[in-house]
């Protein structure tokens, strides 16, 4: 009995198995009505384009991972519950896109093997599912964090040079199948087709680098200075986020500014805390299980004295780094306090940091009574008024003129004709071009972008010229002697050159190679080996098995 045309029994039950779910035996009965039908083709069609979208999906995951810290303390405000959501994310993700490769693949070797492509049902009910999964993560996306749809564009500018030699890598391997298929068909329409939308969008590829924009596409001698690192509540991926602990632990990361959050007891002590309630920064719920939702400035200072401020970071794990914490720090996390902006500016004061802070809640309806007692221990601290960043917009004429030397940092951009130059602004990164950021540097405005966590978001930045970033990862950032990639333009146009060059001599390779084996009748083994076969007879698209037979001397 002659093998299945193009590769050998074994392997067609090995592919059309777990595709399929088709078991090829020898006997010629089995494999009667296998045939690769339009409605066949429109399905291989639709597992490329889940695949596609579920690979545009695991970009955006990866790189939605410098907020996602945000997104869990927000699960936390909505549901009490904590869990570190950037988990479940990647494992759902890796899930689906692991099952449309599988699939995706296995649909290739069937095409170069000329077997039919019979999608079982159960795959389409779950590709189906994959797509409809997918489509309502991007949805949720754009309704409730719209702003990752910005830090998608920006990270173009960071993997765009390199997710174009990807698209021309795997647009070329497709060569080898595409070039079986056009071979293996006499339907000229559908050959003259399918090879136009090939070459569309490979001249797409090749001119893609017209249009990328990377400011770090530049020489050597041009790179702007290391930014600062400012301490986004401290070191939180080390110590409790606004203890003393954190603070120290800035320090020791080289941080030049420790931000923090302060709000007013009902007694009228500033203190540092970032949440409107205690519950998930402290033990609250144990310690006034019947006061756990009120305001965090409900409660005097007497009674914030007598919480936990440290043990919450060691049970829920905030950040992986956690649990590599040495025994020590361990130890001196779970006696973490509330502390008192006071001790927060005696202990920036002596580490040599600046102070830059939020007075909550800016909607109080004694808010200016905040802003003065405020003020008034700033005053009494001690500490040098410069070192001392403001960022409340509330009240800051009366602050300029009761504290003169304090740095004022605004929460947008620059406006024209304004009374006072704005000389610092404290935006999220996805608010400021690259553009922007070269415009500001040069009229020697101080631009602060957060919250940074990724190399490869430091690096865009750096790059564009930014002052400084305020960032969860400075034990990370600190380590950072040179952004992740700087390429010369004329190296980058050699690249793309190159790149184009070699995967033009590659298509044109696997096009001449198969268009060899297609002339030649083969055994079918010799022809697998080479991955392509004998053209069919008109009407026989599909590649079944009475339909070739012609094609192959019988083997018995």
């Amino acid at each position: 009995m002659a093998d299945p045309p193009g590769c050998c029994s074994t392997c067609a039950t090995c592919l059309l198995c777990p595709y399929s779910c088709q078991w090829i035996t020898a006997k010629k009965e089995k494999r009667k009505g296998l045939r690769t039908t339009k409605y066949d083709c429109s399905w291989f069609l639709f597992l490329f384009c889940v695949f596609l979208f579920t690979l545009v999906w695991l970009y955006f995951a990866i790189i939605i991972l410098n907020d996602f810290h945000n997104f869990n303390e927000f699960i936390f405000r909505q549901k009490k519950l904590w869990l570190d959501w950037s988990l479940v994310l990647l494992i759902a993700t890796a899930v689906l896109i692991s099952y449309s490769s599988v699939l995706l693949v296995l649909a290739l070797c069937l095409q170069l093997c000329g077997q039919p492509l019979k999608l079982h049902w159960v795959h389409k009910v779950l590709l189906i599912l994959t797509a409809l999964v997918v489509a309502a993560a991007f949805t949720g996306l754009g309704i409730k964090w719209a702003e990752e749809w910005k830090s998608a564009w920006i990270s173009l500018q960071a993997t765009g040079p390199f997710l174009h030699i990807g698209a021309v890598g795997g647009m070329t391997l497709l060569a080898w199948p595409l070039a079986s298929f056009i071979y293996r068909t006499r339907r000229t329409g559908l050959r003259v087709f399918v090879l136009l939308v090939y070459c569309a969008a490979m001249i797409a590829l090749y001119l893609a680098p017209l249009g990328i924009t990377s400011p770090c596409i530049m020489e050597e001698n041009q790179l702007p200075p290391k930014p600062a690192l400012v301490g986004h509540r401290g070191a939180p991926m080390l110590a409790p986020e606004n203890t003393l602990m954190s603070l120290h632990k800035a320090a020791d990361c080289d941080v030049q500014v420790f931000e923090t959050d302060v709000m007013v007891s009902a007694d009228g002590v500033p203190f540092l805390m970032h949440d409107e309630e205690l519950t998930r920064t402290t033990n609250v719920q144990a310690v006034f299980p019947e006061r756990a939702a009120l305001n965090s400035t409900a409660f005097n200072w007497t009674d914030l004295q007598q919480l936990d401020a440290g043990s919450w970071f060691l049970e829920r794990r905030p950040f992986p780094t956690v649990q590599n914490l040495s025994p020590g720090d361990r130890q001196e996390a779970a006696e973490q306090r509330i502390p008192s902006l006071e001790q927060a500016l005696e202990a920036a004061k002596h580490s040599n940091l600046s102070i830059m802070f939020d007075l909550r809640p800016e909607n109080h309806s004694d808010y200016q009574n905040f802003v003065n007692v405020t003020l008034g221990v700033i005053l009494q601290s001690g500490i040098p008024l410069q070192q001392v960043l403001w960022l409340p917009d509330g009240f800051r004429e009366d602050v300029k003129q009761q504290a003169p030397g304090v740095q004022h940092v605004y929460g947008r951009k620059r406006v024209e004709n304004e009374k006072e130059p704005v000389l610092h602004v404290n935006l999220p990164y996805q608010d400021m071009s690259s553009e922007e950021i070269r415009q500001y540097r040069q009229d020697n405005i101080s631009v602060n972008l957060y919250v940074v966590n990724q190399p490869w978001l430091f690096s865009v930045l750096w790059c564009s010229g930014v002052s400084s970033v305020t960032t969860n990862a400075c034990q990370v950032l600190k380590e950072m002697e040179h952004p992740i990639w700087l390429l010369p333009s004329s190296t980058y146009f050699m690249i793309w050159i190159v790149v184009d060059c070699v995967s033009l001599l590659i298509i044109i390779w696997a096009f001449v190679l198969m268009k060899k084996c297609s002339r030649r009748r083969w055994p079918a083994g010799e022809c697998a080996r080479n991955g392509s076969f004998p053209p069919l007879e008109p009407g026989s698209a599909s590649g079944t098995l009475p339909d070739r037979q012609a094609a192959f001397p019988s083997q018995t």
